[in-house]
C-alpha cells in the first residue's frame, strides 16, 4: 500500500517536470505580467484543471459496484487501456489541435483538456484500483455502498496528492526560469518528453495487468 501511495506522489512529480502539464505557460504569465502573483495564480489554474480530470477519470471506477465481483477483470481491462493509450501516442506524436485553441486566460480549461489528452488520468487508474483492492476474505459480507463510500474518498484523495506532487515539482521549475534563467532559457532550453511519457503509460499498464493478476 505504501508502494502505491508513492507511486502516485511519483506520477505527480513527473507530471509536473514535464512541459506538456503547463508549467511554462505559468512562467509566460508571470513574464508577460511582470508579477510574481501572476505565476502562483497560473499554478494554481493549473492545479484546479488537472485535478477537475484526476477526479474525473477516477470516480466512475470508484462508483462500481461490480468491483467486489469483477475486480480482477476490471483491473487487467484498466491497464489495457492505458497499455492501449501509450501505444497510441507513440504512433501519432502529434499534440491535440484543441489545446493550441484554447485561449491563453483559460488556464485550468487547457490544463484540464492537456491531461485528458496525454492520458495523465488514465495512468493512475491501475495504480488506484491496486490502493481499492478488495480482500479475499471480504467479498461475501462487504456492503456495496460502503465500498462506493470508501472509493470516492479514496478517489478524490489519490487526485489530491498527485496533484499537489506535480504543482510542486512544475512550480519549483517554473519559479527557477522566472526568477533566475529567464525566457530565453525556456526557448533555448525546450525538451520534450513525449516518447518517454507515452512509454511510461505502456509500463504502468502493465504493472496494472501483472499487479491484478498475481493478486496484489
Amino acid at each position: 500500500m505504501a508502494a502505491l501511495w508513492g507511486a502516485v506522489i511519483f506520477s505527480g512529480l513527473y507530471h509536473g517536470v514535464n512541459p506538456g502539464m503547463g508549467w511554462p505557460l505559468a512562467v509566460s504569465a508571470a513574464l508577460m505580467e511582470q508579477r510574481r502573483v501572476a505565476l502562483v495564480r497560473a499554478l494554481g489554474m493549473l492545479a484546479l484543471g488537472h485535478f477537475a480530470a484526476m477526479v474525473a477519470i477516477l470516480l466512475p471506477f470508484s462508483l462500481m459496484v461490480v468491483l467486489v465481483e469483477w475486480e480482477t477483470e476490471i483491473r487487467v481491462g484498466a491497464g489495457l487501456i492505458v497499455i492501449a493509450m501509450g501505444v497510441y501516442l507513440l504512433i501519432n506524436r502529434r499534440h491535440p489541435r484543441m489545446l493550441a485553441r484554447v485561449h491563453p486566460a483559460r488556464l485550468a480549461l487547457w490544463s484540464f483538456l492537456a491531461a485528458m489528452a496525454h492520458g495523465a488520468g488514465l495512468m493512475l487508474v491501475p495504480i488506484f484500483l491496486g490502493i481499492c483492492a478488495i480482500a479475499p476474505e471480504d467479498t461475501g459480507h462487504l456492503a456495496a455502498q460502503s465500498l462506493m463510500g470508501s472509493n470516492v474518498g479514496t478517489a478524490f484523495a489519490v487526485a489530491l496528492a498527485h496533484t499537489v506532487a506535480m504543482t510542486l515539482a512544475g512550480g519549483a521549475i517554473a519559479v527557477g526560469v522566472y526568477v533566475w534563467l529567464g525566457l530565453k532559457f525556456l526557448s533555448r532550453s525546450w525538451f520534450n518528453l513525449d516518447l518517454v511519457w507515452a512509454l511510461s503509460l505502456v509500463a504502468v499498464g502493465v504493472f496494472g495487468v501483472v499487479s491484478a493478476l498475481w493478486g496484489h
